[in-house]
């Protein structure tokens, strides 16, 4: 081989070298992480915080249902890899009469139930024998009890806990007449109803605000807290960054703006 041939064939591999060098390195695709949630404030949270999990290399898929059993459900089938609706209490009675094995990401809110109605402009202006709705569900229906009780107008057992229902009421002096209903119907109860005790997140899809609408309201220092729920064991790094996003100073500062104190966050 002669010196000019090893010349011209040193070039071509070093053009060669360079042309490898300057092909643009790809990107790993992103990990696509699918999460059920009620529509409002759930969902909204998730769709704020998809932006920043995509610079984390996580695709958030937001898949949304309209009441409380099928988001579980779909998580135990593992149709969905987490959850983002329901409150602590509701979670433990849920997996526990389930048989579903559960854990907690982590908690993100507070959503005070609040009574509302159409029909009465204050508490003192409830009649004697009045309708109440509250939700059918289990420890929903007995945190609105709970909340009915702080109003002053029953008492609950108290031994019933958070699973209280309306046999667990022992005084009600103006014999309110307790009617359970699906969580998602109770704002649309309020014309055939004198009260009605409704989740926030429900209230918020009705365009009521329990800070402003509501005759009476839960304490923000309330045990239910909203917590985004996984499978237990499940240790993947994109629910790490989950986590991490959706406890944000970001979402905080979100939560705060756009509900107007309807929801709370607890981070």
């Amino acid at each position: 081989m002669t010196h000019q041939f090893k010349k011209i064939a040193g070039l071509f591999v070093a053009a060669g070298l360079l042309v490898t060098l300057a092909q643009p390195v790809r990107a790993a695709a992103p990990v696509e992480l699918v999460v059920g949630a009620t529509p409002v404030p759930h969902a909204d949270v998730l769709h704020f915080i998809a932006p920043a999990l995509l610079k984390e290399g996580v695709k958030l898929k937001v898949v949304e249902f309209s009441d409380y059993v099928k988001p579980n459900l779909a998580l135990g089938d593992k149709e969905l890899d987490a959850n983002y609706f329901q409150s602590i209490p509701y979670l433990e009675a849920f997996t526990k009469a389930r048989n579903l094995n559960f854990e907690i990401l982590t908690a993100v809110h507070v959503e005070p139930m609040g009574v509302y109605s159409s029909r009465h402009k204050s508490l003192a202006d409830v009649p004697n024998g009045a309708t109440v709705a509250i939700p059918n569900e289990p420890t929903n229906g007995g945190r609105a009890l709970k909340v009915l009780e702080t109003a002053g107008l029953l008492k609950v057992r108290p031994e019933a806990g958070v699973l209280g229902t309306a046999r667990d009421v022992v005084e009600n002096p103006k014999g309110l007449k307790i009617v359970e209903l699906e969580a998602a119907l109770l704002p649309r109860s309020l014309d055939d109803v004198d009260l009605a005790v409704i989740n926030s997140n429900y209230a918020l899809g009705a365009k009521l605000n329990p800070t402003r609408d509501s005759l009476a309201i839960e304490s923000t220092k309330s045990p239910y807290a909203n917590v985004v729920a996984i499978r237990a064991g499940d240790k993947r790094p994109e629910l790490d960054k989950l986590k991490k996003v959706i406890t944000s100073p970001e979402v905080k500062a979100f939560l705060e703006k756009t509900f107007d104190g309807a929801v709370v966050p607890v981070f």
